[in-house]
């Protein structure tokens, strides 16, 4: 009991991560290409989003890993060396990206550079961190001289990994397009709505066709996994009616706000029937989370820490940004008055 609660709470706060996390690299590459364009309506809405708040979101990222490895110690021996590698990689590419935007936030510097590297690394660390999800289905680990390796030959000529690292890809762009979409037309930015709603129809179809494509590696890769999937299909299916009423709304110019929770919901959907289907390896073969499960005393303090975190995150992102929206729309209000 105490094993399914623990990965509930670390599945629901990954989640979490990845929502918001979205939004926020897809929202520094759509500002590189507005002015690659030389346009600033976009970038204009976008800046007056972005905030040095959201770099909280890494901290959330190593706590989550925390987290993973004080419930289930198992992760940290066959996960800890195989990850050295895109795990460094990921947590140089935050840091460098947090210290630029923050100097570029205080010194209201702007240049090549800064739009250039922040809106690379909004694709670049999505397609590092996709990894894990990559790594977990088993296949690119070997065990020698009782240690993890990563197969990283292997892992960089798997079909399965490139499609996986497509579809992360193409939904952190078609997510954060689809809330900025919603955002500008909070805020009365038309010009802006408009190009973000181009942009969120645009990469609908990317995604859904990358979703195809991580399902048919998936069946060649991992076949027993696949089959679970297949159990599972109803949450698939509700995700996918979900992903085409958004589409429809933002198509008919309608609802902006109602589309976005549907896009919410359909990643909802999608994750957890992953994760559900997923179970109970958290990494083929070798790690079970109800066997691998930490020391009763020692799970119960984890879990309070992580439940705790959780309980204050969540309420504390949503007052955040439904305070942050409303506040620009009344600056906005007030602007045009």
């Amino acid at each position: 009991m105490v094993g399914w609660l623990g990965i509930t709470v670390l599945w629901i706060f990954l989640y979490s991560y990845l929502i918001l996390a979205s939004i926020d690299f897809g929202a520094g590459f759509f500002s590189f290409y507005d002015r690659i364009q030389n346009k600033q309506a976009v970038s204009s809405v976008i800046n007056r989003y972005l905030s040095p708040a959201w770099e909280g979101l890494n901290i959330c990222f190593v706590l989550l890993f925390v987290c993973v490895i004080g419930l289930f110690p198992q992760t940290a021996f066959y996960y800890g060396t195989g990850l050295l590698v895109p795990g460094s990689f990921a947590l140089i590419l935050m840091a460098l990206r947090g210290c630029l935007y923050a100097f570029y936030y205080y010194t209201s510097r702007d240049g090549k550079i800064f739009r250039t590297f922040y809106g690379v690394t909004g694709l670049l660390i999505p397609a590092v961190l996709s990894t894990v999800l990559t790594i977990s289905e088993g296949g690119f680990i070997s065990l020698k001289n009782n240690k993890g390796h990563l197969l990283i030959s292997k892992l960089l000529t798997s079909f399965y990994s490139w499609a996986v690292i497509m579809l992360a890809i193409v939904s952190v762009l078609y997510i954060s397009a689809m809330f900025l979409t919603y955002y500008a037309n909070k805020v009365n930015e038309r010009q802006a709505s408009e190009k973000m709603r181009a942009a969120a129809l645009c990469w609908s179809v990317p995604t859904i066709l990358a979703c195809a494509l991580v399902f048919a590696a998936l069946q060649v890769h991992n076949p027993e996994h696949f089959n679970q999937v297949l159990n599972h299909a109803w949450m698939f299916e509700l995700s996918l009616v979900c992903f085409f009423i958004a589409v429809t709304l933002i198509f008919r110019k309608k609802y902006y706000g109602l589309a976005f929770f549907l896009v919410l919901l359909q990643f909802y959907f999608a994750f957890f029937g992953y994760g559900l289907s997923h179970l109970p390896f958290l990494l083929y073969p070798y790690v079970e989370f109800h066997v691998n499960f930490s020391l009763p005393f020692a799970s119960l303090i984890w879990l309070f820490a992580a439940v705790t975190f959780l309980a204050i995150l969540i309420p504390f992102i949503i007052l955040w940004l439904r305070l942050y929206i409303l506040k620009k729309n009344k600056q906005n209000r007030d602007n045009v008055m």
